[in-house]
């Protein structure tokens, strides 16, 4: 009963050594675990979708462990040209992963996590990249540049010709972006990044 009450978000066991803020702000470790562990919960899951089902290791569940793990992570205390800290990513290592672990979460730019994301709310019901352009009764494709722009692909006659152009310039933008943060991002990520293709069901 005693633990039960020292866990985290229902989850997560902080321990005594090391803490949570420093000079009255928060500190990152702490606000990335804590972070997790709520993307672990099903009030979470409620509000988000494409995290449902998603745990954590039991390593990950100490704030002890956590600490350390992320003072040897390639990227925790890399900022972006914006000045904001990367993200933890679990599943650019391991597709369709729902485990955040030790073996499988790395830390990336956020542009980078952007890129990879699932908008399932804009997705409509066509193949993702593809929208229905009915003044012209064509279809329709379009492509993120990697800096939140998009890229007008043109009309085409079926939807898995539009889904083919969308499918050939993301992973030329992806591989754009790998090259751009090459001696910055953790080997791992940047192989992944460089082997990546689009799939009809991202």
């Amino acid at each position: 009963m005693e633990r039960e009450a020292k866990l985290i978000l229902g989850i997560g066991l902080k321990g005594e050594k090391y803490p949570s803020h420093k000079d009255g702000k928060i500190l990152r470790e702490y606000n990335t675990w804590t972070g997790m562990l709520r993307r672990c919960t099903k009030e979470c899951w409620s509000k988000n979708p494409s995290y449902v089902g998603t745990t954590c290791s039991d390593n990950f569940k100490s704030y002890t462990f956590f600490y350390e793990w992320c003072q040897t992570q390639v990227g925790f205390n890399s900022k972006d040209e914006k000045g904001k800290s990367w993200n933890l990513d679990k599943d650019l290592l391991v597709r369709g992963n729902k485990i955040y672990s030790e073996t499988t979460c790395v830390f990336v730019p956020q542009n980078v996590n952007c890129l990879l994301t699932r908008s399932e709310a804009k997705r409509g019901k066509y193949l993702i990249g593809v929208c229905w352009d009915k003044q012209h009764s064509k279809f329709r494709a379009f492509c993120k540049d990697g800096k939140r722009k998009n890229i007008n692909l043109g009309r085409h006659s079926t939807e898995q010709e539009a889904f083919l152009a969308y499918k050939l310039c993301k992973e030329d933008v992806i591989k754009k972006v790998a090259e751009e943060y090459k001696y910055q991002l953790d080997y791992r990520v940047y192989e992944s990044l460089m082997k990546y293709e689009v799939s009809e069901n991202d």
